[in-house]
């Protein structure tokens, strides 16, 4: 039975790794920080066969210590501070979470299960005002975020540690990719909640920033089978991970209405409140690589993964009712 270690696994990614993993038969180490909550919901239906081990991405031992009691085939870190609108407030902490800790998990497999596989969870937002369009492996990163810039940093030290110390360590550059487990304050969730909420009476508007940014969005449980794939490979290589179709924020707002029969333009109004002071305006990845190599294709196009997430949403209002 090979072992995994998740990092984030209670997020969104993490809960499907988990689960894609456990099907495979491995035997999961998820790594959660202390709190004095449990907030678990994501894979409350996995907490009985999953293990959990108590770490922070701020603490080199911690680290080390779980790395060296799990002794895992496959490390994902997949923990980070991911939310970019976050990083503009709280850039320190972003850098400490996301590049740092990447640093920190890497230095804990050097030291403890040096022959174990190491996937880094890399970002679109790292090539931010794209110098090409679609987005490739080689395109030049220019982040325009405290995040992106991490994800940056995060990447690069994974090359870094590959190359020095001759470590399986790669990258995925991963696109958008969301589901009904996506965080409220994600714009994609944001809207399918909202449209939800319109059409059950709830509320009467939905305030939104930049409506024509233009996003590569996928299904999180087909990005995650790419993660896996990576880590099957005989050489560890870095694949860009996308759906090479891109659409504006105010087409998903015009796809998650329709679902529950209403006219966005009724409902979601721009707030400059919610615009970032440095826009990243089109992301559309050329997952060519990922596809030859790894045989992965993404098997939610956008639409039904919209209707997926509203349908979603209207279930866990109607529940709360």
């Amino acid at each position: 039975m090979r072992t995994a270690l998740i990092t984030g696994i209670t997020g969104q990614d993490g809960s499907y790794l988990a689960e894609l993993l456990l099907e495979k038969g491995y035997r999961v180490v998820g790594v959660v920080r202390r709190s004095s909550t449990t907030p678990y919901e994501r894979i409350a239906h996995l907490v009985d066969r999953v293990e959990l081990m108590s770490a922070d991405l701020l603490d080199q031992t911690s680290l080390t210590d779980v790395v060296h009691e799990s002794q895992p085939d496959e490390i994902y870190n997949l923990a980070a501070q991911s939310f970019v609108q976050t990083s503009w407030t709280q850039p320190v902490l972003t850098g400490e979470f996301t590049a740092l800790g990447v640093t920190r998990m890497l230095e804990a497999m050097k030291k403890a299960a040096p022959k174990s596989r190491f996937y880094q969870a890399s970002s679109s937002e790292m090539f931010g005002k794209v110098v090409e369009v679609p987005q490739r492996e080689t395109t030049p990163f220019y982040p325009r975020s405290p995040y992106g810039v991490a994800k940056a940093y995060g990447h690069w030290i994974t090359l870094n540690y590959r190359e020095s110390f001759n470590l399986y360590a790669v990258s995925g550059i991963l696109f958008n990719h969301e589901s009904p487990r996506r965080g409220l304050e994600f714009v994609t969730r944001k809207v399918t909640d909202g449209a939800a909420r319109c059409k059950l009476g709830v509320s009467k508007e939905l305030r939104l920033g930049n409506l024509d940014a233009r996003r590569d969005w996928g299904f999180a449980g087909d990005y995650v089978d790419a993660m896996w794939r990576m880590l099957q490979q005989d050489e560890p290589d870095d694949y860009l991970v996308a759906t090479n179709e891109t659409w504006s924020v105010r087409q998903l707002c015009e796809e998650a209405f329709a679902v529950v029969d209403l006219d966005y333009r009724d409902y979601v109004q721009h707030d400059n409140k919610f615009d970032r002071p440095a826009e990243v305006d089109l992301l559309i990845g050329d997952p060519v690589k990922a596809r030859e190599k790894l045989g992965w294709e993404p098997t939610v196009r956008f639409p039904e993964l919209v209707r997926m997430m509203v349908d979603a949403d209207l279930a866990r209002h109607a529940s709360a009712r």
